[in-house]
């Protein structure tokens, strides 16, 4: 029986390149978890899209001297290339810019304020009186009031996570020209979020299945009790408001971003010429999960939940599998002392597999990880160029050389070769029970284990020493190895889909590796293989030091 898996992945500002952070912290997990259920055979449906309207694209338009349409529209392509290349399968990743989606919003908006969760106030707002307007969230930093922590934006510290209002910051500026600010009297919109607390600890307290971390940052925050929160701002870039008066403010990102979710669910539902499709997904059965990293958790688990409960009628979150952060050398991710490692241009010049492999089973799934180029290499040459490749490499290339090019012809199997491929096939399994609990890191461990084993196989059977003796004692070996590789290519295809696809095609498979299905296939005797070749190469460590020496150089 197939199952409905809706995935939204957190939306990236469209302000600047992509960094590995980003694939650590949210788009890899997503798409090995939506590879995994497309060849398990349910329906998927996985969305996510450029965020347009934060104010780190406004800020990014005056510093460049452009329209914030033209910054978006700019990183936006970029992202679109690089989930090509990374092979991140989004079913739609769209833009916040769209029609739909400030159809969705502002009937979301609508709703909540006919059901009496959101009302008007008149809130004291931080004004520049060197630039003459009212500074937005990014737009003024000052301490955080609760850990002292300097650089803490008016709507959120990045150290402790907690959110902030701009009047509680200590020592407040304006980030671009450093003025104090004036605190002026405004009337917005707010957020009913304290009605939700208790219903909202209530569903949160089920959620066994949550990792840890996850539930235990929610769970302190609801117990703290929960504020009413601003959901509009004064500025002239975002949703307008679809109310007389308020000409000159927009929806606040934080409210109308995670509506992303929907609305893009439905601009994918309409690009199908089915525009009910959507509901399946968000109405039935189906388990919603958020893929984002840990400085979303508040956003994921509370805001949006609570915005689905008094909205009504809409699943809310089945798991919310935050990952933690990434630092790069040691060191804190830094964009703007160009302490990363830039997506695009690390495509430029490497594979997306021993990328997607190293954060596969470094995933920062319960605490921080590292990215260090010389773990890069080393785990790219010894894993999988000297473990699973060079497995891949030497049973095809002799087999082909041997065997006409084809399949060996078994006879009976020994106790050891009987033995790996069920172990094989019951690593498959496992694999699969770990991806459904989303435990990316233990999965990918499991399936290599299963590599190290074949390795250790053949060299206690040697089919290329007893060939010349036993012939079909080679053949044997040579068949249980290539129907490991078989299962191999199956339970690694979320992870690294694109050396899986290869070897499933040197197997002498057809069609898509998810098109077999999440299940070990018969091996046909005598099935034609392709001309072997390296699923990997090997790359020369001493570049190591040359790569993180660029590190902290512009861009």
């Amino acid at each position: 029986m197939s199952e409905r898996i809706f995935i939204g992945v957190a939306w990236p500002y469209a302000d600047g390149p992509l960094h590995l952070g980003h694939i650590a912290g949210a788009y890899l997990a997503a798409d090995i978890f939506a590879r995994y259920h497309r060849t398990k055979g349910n329906e998927v449906l996985m969305v996510s899209g450029s965020d347009q309207h934060g104010t780190p694209i406004t800020i990014k338009a005056e510093q460049e001297g452009a329209s914030p349409d033209q910054i978006a529209a700019k990183y936006h392509r970029q992202f679109l290339k690089s989930w090509q290349k990374l092979g991140i399968s989004f079913d739609l990743f769209t833009t916040t810019g769209t029609a739909n989606h400030s159809k969705v919003a502002q009937d979301i908006f609508l709703t909540l304020l006919d059901k009496d969760y959101i009302y008007k106030d008149t809130v004291s707002q931080p004004y520049c009186p060197q630039c003459q307007r009212f500074l937005p969230d990014r737009y003024i930093e000052g301490i955080c009031p609760f850990c002292g922590s300097a650089g803490a934006r008016g709507d959120q510290c990045d150290e402790c996570g907690k959110p902030i209002n701009p009047v509680e910051l200590t020592s407040p500026h304006c980030r671009l020209c450093g003025a104090v600010p004036q605190f002026k009297d405004s009337e917005h919109f707010f957020l009913k979020l304290s009605v939700f607390t208790d219903k909202l600890l209530t569903w949160v307290k089920k959620q066994s299945h949550w990792r840890q971390n996850v539930l235990n940052f929610t769970r302190r925050y609801l117990e703290g009790g929960l504020k009413d929160r601003a959901i509009t701002r004064d500025i002239g870039w975002g949703i307008p408001i679809p109310l007389p008066g308020f000409e000159g403010k927009r929806l606040y990102v934080w409210f109308e971003a995670v509506i992303g979710y929907l609305s893009a669910s439905k601009e994918w539902a309409s690009s199908t010429g089915d525009g009910e499709g959507w509901r399946p997904f968000w109405q039935s059965d189906a388990k919603s999960y958020y893929f984002i990293g840990k400085d979303n958790i508040l956003f994921h688990t509370i805001v949006w939940p609570a915005m689905l409960m008094g909205y009504g009628g809409l699943n809310l979150p089945y798991d919310v599998p935050a990952n933690e952060f990434l630092t790069i050398e040691g060191k804190k991710l830094s964009t703007s002392r160009n302490w990363a490692v830039w997506l695009d241009d690390y495509l430029a010049r490497y594979q997306p597999d021993p990328l997607r492999y190293l954060f596969s089973i470094n995933m920062p799934e319960t605490g921080d990880t590292d990215f260090s180029w010389h773990e890069f290499f080393r785990r790219n040459n010894d894993e999988l160029v000297a473990t699973y490749g060079n497995l891949a490499h030497r049973v095809l290339t002799f087999t082909y050389r041997h065997f006409d090019g084809c399949v060996p012809v078994p006879g009976e199997l020994d106790s050891p070769g009987q033995e790996i491929m069920k172990q094989a096939k019951e690593t498959l399994d496992t694999v699969g029970s770990l991806l459904d609990g989303c435990h990316f890191k233990e999965a990918i461990k499991s399936a290599m284990d299963i590599a190290h084993k074949a390795n250790r196989y053949l060299e206690e059977t040697s089919p290329w020493k007893v060939i010349k003796k036993d012939r079909q004692a080679s053949a044997n070996s040579l068949y249980v190895a290539i129907f490991v590789l078989s299962c191999l290519k199956t339970m690694l295809y979320p992870f690294l889909p694109f050396s899986s696809q290869r070897l499933h095609e040197l197997l002498g498979f057809k069609g898509k590796v998810e098109d077999y299905g999440w299940q070990w296939q018969e091996l046909p005797p005598g099935q034609r293989l392709l001309p072997p070749e390296p699923l990997f190469t090997k790359l020369d460590e001493e570049t190591a030091a040359e790569e993180a020496a660029r590190l902290g150089h512009a861009h």
